[in-house]
């Protein structure tokens, strides 16, 4: 099968049908392809609607509640038996006629992940728009991962790298930051945006405290997945030098008579003592726990994406 198509929906009845049409008018004749919903607890007939309007390469997986938008798109993409799969929106946001093109680009190209950059977005303002902009410029300044639009959930992947994203938590905000690290070729294209016609949008301004969560957890696993001991130890270093030369100072006031009970430069110097000690410990389990995440699953640091055979022989003969 060329293309897995995987749309995480919640509370979607009244875009189901249009929503469907519009994939199969995009799409057949083009690819061989299956449609893959994944209905993320919904309290209204968006199953029915599915299991109505779908075609026998349209199918829905259920979950028996609530789990987040990552959680489901982590259900959709293990189901996916597509050699390429596309990630898109329940909402009819996004639309369904960029993915031919998307598609054509990333094998012609050669690229791992194709992400939609939404053209003319149809979002307010203040709500949406400014905090839009303003997250994607953090992340990208941060993470080094240059892509215009992190929240556009239009975006076309190998199999490959679709599989090894490894999603949970509320990560689908940094695919892009994922696939990296991973080790993918990722680019972006324009693609349309459509104002949203029924029901009404998952997302609001609370989200950005659990984006700047997520934000760190990227940083980390880019730089220190591996090595977590690089970060803790030299965080520890840094703490529990200072506090032992701060305490080695205050004993020897001690042992020439000096009063040391109450000065504050004591208190600091064994909070900075008990800190740098805290902080090497947590980077001596992280990296058993690292070790132990490897082992214990036979999984290796490393990924290899082809081998090649060297063909000099074959040309002498």
């Amino acid at each position: 099968m060329k293309l897995s198509v995987v749309i995480p929906v919640m509370n979607e009845e009244e875009s189901i049908k249009p929503l469907l049409e519009s994939i199969y008018s995009a799409l057949d004749d083009i690819f061989e392809y299956e449609v893959i919903l994944v209905d993320d607890g919904s309290g209204d007939t968006t199953v029915a609607m599915v299991e109505k309007w779908g075609r026998e390469n349209t199918k829905v997986l259920v979950f028996n509640r609530n789990y987040g938008q990552t959680t489901a798109m982590a259900a959709g993409i293990e189901a996916a038996g597509g050699e390429l799969i596309a990630t898109l929106d329940g909402d009819m946001q996004n639309d369904p006629r960029d993915i031919p093109a998307m598609v054509a680009k990333l094998e012609s190209e050669g690229w791992d992940v194709v992400a939609g950059r939404r053209l003319k977005r149809q979002d307010g303002m203040l709500l949406r728009k400014i905090p839009s902009k303003i997250a994607n410029a953090i992340i990208r300044n941060s993470t080094g991962v240059h892509i215009s639009d992190y929240g556009c959930t239009l975006k076309v992947f190998t199999s490959d790298v679709a599989k090894h994203l490894e999603l949970y938590g509320e990560l689908h905000r940094f695919i892009p930051v994922l696939a990296k690290i991973y080790g993918a070729k990722i680019t972006e294209m324009d693609v349309r945006h459509h104002a949203r016609t029924f029901g009404s949008s998952k997302y609001g301004i609370g989200r950005t405290t659990r984006v700047v969560s997520d934000l760190l957890l990227m940083l980390f696993l880019q730089k220190y997945r591996l090595n977590p001991m690089h970060l803790f130890g030299t965080l520890g270093l840094i703490t529990l030098v200072p506090g032992v030369l701060i305490n080695l100072y205050l004993l020897l006031l001690k042992m020439t008579g000096h009063d040391i009970g109450h000065r504050p430069l004591l208190t600091l110097g064994v909070v900075l003592l008990l800190a740098g000690i805290q902080l090497i410990t947590t980077g001596f389990i992280a990296e058993l726990i690292m070790r132990t995440y490897y082992q214990s699953q036979k999984k290796t640091p490393y990924t290899i994406k082809e081998v090649l055979v060297g063909t000099a022989n074959k040309e002498r003969s």
